[in-house]
């Protein structure tokens, strides 16, 4: 996330602790407690139900920010559904509360858990560099450790895509990308800096981890995280596009991207069906709100990672973010990010944009209060819309 969502981000939070119907479920003070020697959890009290409903509140076909919106908040402090908008702007239908959904970089956080799998199983070291398990990948870098490319501070640069615009990619929207050729582009420019100097957030790294995951189960990436999470977990509407798939498999709904003509006019092109091959091991899932509150709570609480690895998912390198020009330091961990509330409370999560989609998946660490949503943003490629904000700061309000 930029550092301009991130602030962003935490002023919603804010305006969520201090403003409406989340203030006044506040100002009752809490009871004391007897210490027993075990930290108190986080939330302690339900969701506020009133603040979830205003934050949908106005989502549809006339909405400027998002069409639909998808919400699960949970854990032990108690739980809220809740579902908003349209499934099409032209039909009209409800939005399908159960729908499938592209969940963008949602993604690294599964290839994160299958890494450190077999990071738990002896079969990867995560101090060993890359380069030992998969020899000719990254010719002219220094050693890569597994590590670094899970924390985003191996110093590879981005491939190049089709360009930077959303006409541009829309034109290349159903393009078939091979992996292989994503890393040859990145290696080719050479590394930005040594290997462990700085953070730089991008899908390059997650590319090779697929590549490694492979090589080291001599499988599939899709069947290795079928078989390693999404069957024990039951995730039977989660899955990875092939190659070749364009549309999204099952009920969903319809994702757009508000265009502006050069007279001013607006309107919505729908990007639902799309190849997300270029994405892979760092993008391409398609999920539920269900299923990824399940995989959150099962990967918060120590069921699909051992204690010792899953550590590494909760912990910020302490070096600088490269993207940063005031000098902000890192904050993504392997497959995850910590981002602080106002009050120093810590939540930990992933966020994913593909363009009509837009999901996060998080909470607290201690479980107390976990978020799942899907909001189909009309520019999920920018910073998080309003209705994103307002979902967040109702979630996490106390």
């Amino acid at each position: 996330m930029k550092a301009r969502t991130r602030t962003l981000v935490a002023a919603a939070l804010v305006l969520g602790v201090v403003a409406g119907p989340v203030a006044a479920a506040q100002a009752a003070p809490a009871p004391a407690r007897v210490s027993t020697g075990v930290p108190a959890p986080v939330f302690t009290t339900p969701p506020n139900a009133a603040a979830l409903e205003k934050a949908l509140a106005g989502v549809g076909a006339r909405n400027e920010h998002a069409t639909a919106a998808l919400v699960r908040v949970g854990g032990t402090s108690g739980t809220w559904r809740g579902s908003s908008g349209v499934a099409d702007v032209r039909g009209g239908r409800a939005a399908v509360e159960d729908a499938r959904f592209r969940a963008g970089s949602v993604t690294k956080a599964f290839t994160a858990a299958v890494v450190l799998q077999l990071a738990a199983e002896g079969r990867v070291d995560l101090d060993r560099p890359v380069q030992d398990y998969l020899p000719g990948l990254l010719p002219g870098f220094e050693p890569v450790k597994v590590r670094q490319l899970l924390n985003y501070t191996s110093g590879l640069r981005s491939a190049d895509g089709p360009g930077d615009t959303f006409e541009a990619e829309y034109a290349h929207r159903f393009d078939v990308v091979d992996p292989h050729a994503l890393i040859a582009n990145a290696v080719a420019k050479g590394p930005e800096f040594r290997p462990g100097e700085k953070q730089r957030y991008s899908n390059i790294h997650y590319t090779v981890l697929g590549v490694l995951i492979e090589k080291v189960t001599g499988t599939a990436y899709e069947k290795a995280v079928g078989d390693r999470i999404l069957r024990p977990l039951g995730l039977r509407h989660t899955s990875f596009p092939a190659r070749t798939q364009n549309r999204i498999p099952g009920p969903y709904n319809h994702g757009y991207q508000a265009v502006t003509a050069a007279d001013g006019s607006r309107s919505l092109v729908d990007v639902s069906e799309w190849n997300s091959s270029s994405n892979w091991a760092a993008g391409d899932l398609i999920s539920t709100t269900a299923d990824l509150e399940r995989f959150t709570v099962a990967l918060f609480g120590g069921k699909l990672v051992p204690k010792a690895q899953l550590e590494e998912m909760f912990t910020v390198p302490d070096v600088p973010d490269a993207a940063s020009t005031t000098g902000e330091r890192a904050v993504q961990t392997a497959g995850l990010k910590e981002f602080p509330l106002p009050d120093g409370t810590k939540l930990y999560g992933k966020t994913g944009s593909r363009h009509g989609y837009s999901t996060v998946i998080g909470g607290t660490r201690d479980l107390s209060r976990t978020l799942v949503y899907s909001v189909n943003s009309t520019n999920a490629k920018g910073d998080m819309n309003p209705v994103a904000y307002g979902i967040i700061g109702a979630a996490f309000a106390r």
